[in-house]
């Protein structure tokens, strides 16, 4: 094999396969994604329904490759868009070779509380709704109680037997993301399911996702991080141009949509200065994710039915007539 080729080296022991990560919106999916891979590989930020699409995050544990599959919150869809994000996450599933069914134990707790808030309430719901088709899959699934910390040892032990009793599960995990406990033992459960068979990566490879998708995503994730409580979910990144120059830099073009008139000054901020920290917040990671110099450009558009936009579904590989 020669230095510039990346085909995997098949070798005797080897295991590889997929695993798709499920939950209700802000389980912390994501964030278990990133802990696993040791890498960024999904954007998180504190809005919930943040992952649009699939994402493949690439971990490794003694002989075995596990492809981590990040889908979108599962939720009861109203638009067309999350319609599009729902099926993605349920054929996520469908198509892995083990599934993690993620469940915020915080809230799932704080719902059966009189303290318990709406998003906790909500947070419950959906993951009532997951279980009841995970039962009509007959697929048996790994429950991993997360964001654990600080909880009676009691009390999760109370929880994680309610929900194995619904007979969706075949074993229980309590985890942090956040934090890594208990994330190492469910990784080498994980490893230990993967069908055997050749890395389907090379070694050295955390995510598969395409450059242009990435750096929209990554955009996408400061725009969230800085203007959260004015902007609703209505805005979306495209790359545009992702160009390689001679000195080995890239120069990057993108435009960020928002649906109202009255949203493009918030992203804009007073004299610039918003789009100006999204950009540098951007540029600073991306320069730090492809190891190159990045010239980043934003545009900000207003396009009311960007969510209708054939095209953008295409970017990330969503279904436009779900």
């Amino acid at each position: 094999m020669t230095e510039t080729d990346n085909t995997p080296v098949t070798t005797e022991g080897q295991r590889a396969g997929f695993a798709a990560i499920i939950g209700a919106p802000n389980a912390g999916k994501s964030t278990l994604v990133n802990r696993l891979t040791g890498s960024k590989v999904s954007i998180v930020t504190q809005k919930v329904q943040t992952t649009r699409f699939p994402v493949r995050g690439i971990a490794m544990h003694d002989n075995a490759q596990i492809v981590l599959v990040d889908t979108p919150g599962v939720f009861n869809p109203r638009r067309r868009l999350d319609r599009a994000m729902v099926a993605s996450a349920w054929a996520g599933a469908e198509d892995a070779d083990v599934i993690v069914h993620l469940v915020d134990a915080q809230a799932h707790l704080g719902a059966e509380s009189r303290d318990g808030t709406p998003a906790d309430r909500k947070s419950a719901e959906d993951t009532e709704t997951i279980i009841k088709n995970l039962n009509k899959m007959g697929q048996k699934v790994i429950l991993a109680l997360n964001k654990i910390d600080g909880m009676r040892r009691d009390t999760l032990l109370a929880l994680s037997a309610k929900l194995y009793e619904t007979g969706a599960y075949t074993e229980v995990f309590m985890i942090s993301a956040d934090k890594g406990d208990g994330v190492d033992d469910l990784k080498a459960r994980l490893a230990s399911a993967m069908p055997e068979g050749p890395w389907l990566y090379p070694e050295d490879q955390a995510a598969d996702v395409p450059a242009r998708v990435l750096a929209a995503e990554i955009t996408r994730e400061k725009v969230y991080l800085r203007v959260h409580e004015e902007l609703p979910y209505s805005a979306a990144v495209e790359t545009t141009s992702f160009d390689d120059r001679a000195d080995g830099s890239a120069r990057i073009e993108q435009t960020i949509y928002v649906e109202r008139e009255s949203q493009r000054p918030i992203v804009l901020g007073k004299g610039g200065q918003t789009l100006k920290w999204i950009g540098q917040k951007s540029r600073e990671e991306l320069e730090q994710l492809f190891d190159r110099k990045i010239h980043l450009f934003l545009t900000v558009k207003v396009d009311p039915k960007w969510q209708d936009t054939k095209a953008m579904y295409s970017q990330f590989g969503l279904e436009f007539d779900v």
